[in-house]
């Protein structure tokens, strides 16, 4: 039997068992990582091989747990098409921000086509999710009630508001684990998957400054309380344009430390103090902002 027919093995192995983990309290940290074992099977694998094996894992998985295997199916079968899609630009050594855009974007594609099939089926998902909310928040002790806000009608309604931000911070943490690990493991093994660029060279467009200007001035007007589409767009739009300019905050800080040449303790600091006081991601988006609006990085070599 040859090596890549017992990584076929090894990863329909460990795809059987990352499936069963869904039933027990280890889903906790494997539900994060569904999608490694089946794009490594893919990566490592012919494409006939791949589906025999990816086939037999799930029939594995349905014997063992019966009806509750359809649920684990359907989970694994849901990641399947960002596994392929990233899987085929691995085998083409496509560049990791190709890889990344691409995962992204086939997540978020499932999710709305999921939304318009269940609409479609006479499932409203969203009502759904409004109901099992408001089932919580009566079911929870009163301590905990009562740390929430008083008006529990507008806290579910904001909740469901924010929907389209929770997605994309879905589809953004899957691609970028699924995506680290495998190219670790996948460079390991001798392929030679491209990685991104040092974060001290990332740079973002500066239509986006443009952007992130309207939509500031924009939330400042717009009642919070309204659910017209103009505020859930903000509220979904504020907190992401936030997150993407402080992120390049943080790489312009990479970029002082090595302009410098010191180690790269400022932006490590940065980050723990942001991890904990999320209140600064304001003070560190608008430094990300100033970071691609103006030329300080050119300024800051000729002070050098």
């Amino acid at each position: 039997m040859g090596k890549r027919s017992w990584q076929s093995i090894i990863w329909s192995a460990v795809t059987i068992v990352s499936l069963l983990s869904l039933m027990t309290p280890f889903i906790i940290f494997t539900f994060s990582f569904l999608m490694i074992p089946v794009l490594m099977l893919y990566v490592k694998s012919s494409t006939r091989r791949f589906v025999i094996s990816y086939v037999l894992s799930l029939l594995v998985v349905y014997i063992l747990t019966q009806w509750q295997g359809i649920f684990l199916m359907s989970v694994s079968l849901f990641f399947l098409p960002p596994v392929l899609v990233m899987g085929n630009l691995y085998k083409r050594k496509a560049a990791a921000r190709s890889v990344l855009t691409a995962g992204i974007i086939t997540i978020l594609a499932e999710s709305l086509v999921s939304l318009v099939i269940g609409y479609a089926l006479g499932f409203d998902p969203i009502a759904r999710f409004k109901q099992f909310m408001m089932e919580s928040i009566a079911g929870m002790p009163p301590g905990i009630r009562d740390i929430l806000p008083k008006d529990q009608d507008w806290y579910v309604n904001f909740i469901v508001q924010v929907i389209p931000l929770y997605l994309i911070f879905v589809a953004l943490f899957y691609t970028f684990v699924s995506h680290g690990i495998s190219r670790w493991l996948l460079n390991k093994t001798g392929e030679g998957i491209p990685g991104l660029r040092p974060m001290r060279e990332w740079m973002l467009q500066k239509s986006l400054v443009w952007i992130y200007l309207v939509v500031f001035v924009l939330d400042l007007f717009v009642n919070p309380a309204s659910i017209s589409m103009i505020s859930t767009l903000l509220m979904n739009a504020m907190p992401l344009l936030m997150l993407v300019f402080a992120i390049q905050a943080i790489c312009f800080l990479f970029f002082v430390a090595h302009a410098n040449k010191w180690k790269p303790i400022l932006p490590i600091v940065a980050i723990v103090i942001l991890c904990f006081m999320p209140p600064l991601f304001i003070v560190y988006s608008l430094l990300g902002v100033f970071d691609v609006a103006f030329p300080i990085r050119e300024r800051f070599k000729k002070n050098i």
